[in-house]
C-alpha cells in the first residue's frame, strides 16, 4: 500500500475519538503515505497529528453529505485530481456509508472499505454493517479490524507543542495560574444551541466551587460563543476570567492541560479534556450519550436527565429543553465535589488512556 486515503470531514470530537483508529492504520501501514480528506479546520489537525497523517485535502462537498455546500464543479475538479493521485485503499470512516461510500468509491482507489447501512454497495471490497449500537470510539476501532489491524490501544491523545503554550501565555492574565486554588474551566457553548445547558446553570456551578475551594474560575468559547461567557460572569458574584473567542485550538488544549477541572457542555473542548486527561463533567442532552459519552465514567463522568424525546436530531429545541434544563446545578456539583477531592496524579503532557 503506497498512498491510502480517509476520509472523515467531521468536526474535532469526532477526529479525536478516531485518533485511536488512525494510530493503528499507521503501524499497519508504516510506509503509506496517508491522505486526510477532511473539512477546512482540519488542516490544523492532521499537521498536529502529522505522525499519522501525511498528506490532507479539503473536502469539496458532495451531493447528500450536508458538511459542505455542494458546488458540483469543484467537487468534479477534486475528485479528477484526486483519482490522478492514485490511492491503493480507501477508508470511509464518515458515518454509517449510506452516502459517504458513493463519494469514497467515486475517488476511484483500488480497494475500498467502509461500514455500511443497510447493504454494501457496488465496489465495496470490504465492509460490515454499521455497528449502531457502540460508543464512537470503539466503532471507529472496529473500523480498522476490519482491516485485520490490531485494535488494543484505546488511548486517546492530543500533542501540545511549544508554540501552543506561547499563544497561551500571550492571552491569559498575569498570576492567572500561581493561586492556590484549583483551576476549573467551564466550556458553556456547543455549535447547536440545542447541546447548550443553560447559562445560568454555569454560572451557579462557577460560584458554588469558586467560593468553596477558592478556586480560578475560567470562561471559554469558540467562534461566535464570546457572548456567553459575558452572561455567565455576569450572574456570578465569585470571580471569572473570560478567554472566550481568544484561544486557538493549541492553546486551548495547553489551557485545559492546567485545568484541575473542567465543566462542558457535549462539543469538542470536553473530548480535548478526554485526551489530555484532566477530570472532566461533561453535560448531555440531546445527543446519544452512549455514543459520544467518554469510556472512562470515573474521571470523566456524564451528567444527564433521561427523557423520551432525546436522542434527537434538532439544531435549537422545538419545546421547552427539558433534557438540559432538567441537569440542575446540584445534580453536578456533587460530582464535581468528589473530582475535586481525588487524589491528584499530576498533569499530562498531552495523552491519556481512556
Amino acid at each position: 500500500m503506497r498512498r491510502l486515503a480517509i476520509v472523515r470531514s467531521l468536526h474535532l470530537g469526532d477526529l479525536l475519538l478516531a485518533v485511536p483508529a488512525f494510530r493503528a492504520i499507521r503501524q499497519g501501514f508504516p510506509n503509506a503515505e496517508i491522505t486526510l480528506i477532511g473539512l477546512k479546520w482540519s488542516a490544523d489537525f492532521a499537521r498536529r497529528f502529522s505522525h499519522y497523517v501525511d498528506r490532507w485535502r479539503e473536502f469539496p462537498g458532495y451531493p447528500g453529505l450536508l458538511e459542505v455546500d455542494v458546488d458540483p464543479a469543484r467537487t468534479e475538479a477534486f475528485l479528477r485530481e484526486e483519482r490522478d493521485h492514485g490511492y491503493d485503499l480507501v477508508l470511509q470512516m464518515h458515518g454509517n456509508g449510506s452516502v459517504s461510500n458513493r463519494f469514497a468509491l467515486d475517488l476511484a482507489g483500488k480497494r475500498t472499505v467502509g461500514y455500511y447501512d443497510p447493504t454494501p454497495p457496488d465496489g465495496l471490497t470490504l465492509g460490515a454493517p454499521y455497528p449502531d449500537h457502540l460508543p464512537e470510539l470503539l466503532r471507529n476501532l472496529g473500523f480498522v479490524e476490519l482491516l485485520g489491524l490490531p485494535i488494543d490501544d484505546r488511548r486517546m491523545e492530543f500533542p501540545i507543542f511549544p508554540e501552543d503554550e506561547a499563544a497561551l501565555a500571550e492571552i491569559v492574565p498575569d498570576g492567572l495560574f500561581t493561586g492556590s486554588g484549583p483551576i476549573i474551566g467551564l466550556h458553556p457553548g456547543a455549535r447547536p444551541p440545542a447541546r447548550r445547558w443553560p447559562p445560568e446553570y454555569f454560572a451557579a456551578v462557577g460560584d458554588a466551587l469558586g467560593e468553596k475551594y477558592g478556586a480560578t474560575i475560567v470562561v471559554t468559547g469558540g467562534p461566535g460563543e464570546g457572548g456567553i461567557a459575558p452572561e455567565i460572569i455576569r450572574r456570578m458574584s465569585h470571580p471569572a476570567v473570560s478567554l472566550a473567542e481568544k484561544t486557538t485550538l493549541g492553546s486551548l488544549a495547553a489551557l485545559i492541560s492546567r485545568y484541575d477541572l473542567i465543566v462542558s457542555n457535549d462539543t469538542g473542548p470536553a473530548h480535548v479534556a478526554v485526551a489530555l486527561d484532566r477530570p472532566s463533567i461533561t453535560i448531555f442532552g440531546p445527543a446519544d450519550r452512549r455514543r459520544w459519552a467518554p469510556l472512562d465514567q470515573i474521571r470523566h463522568p456524564i451528567a444527564f436527565q433521561p427523557v423520551d424525546c432525546a436522542p434527537c436530531p434538532h439544531w435549537e429545541c422545538p419545546i421547552d429543553h427539558r433534557c438540559l434544563r432538567w441537569v440542575t446545578p446540584e445534580q453536578v456539583l456533587p460530582i464535581a465535589e468528589r473530582l475535586l477531592s481525588a487524589p491528584g496524579d499530576g498533569k499530562t503532557e498531552g495523552s491519556c488512556a481512556a
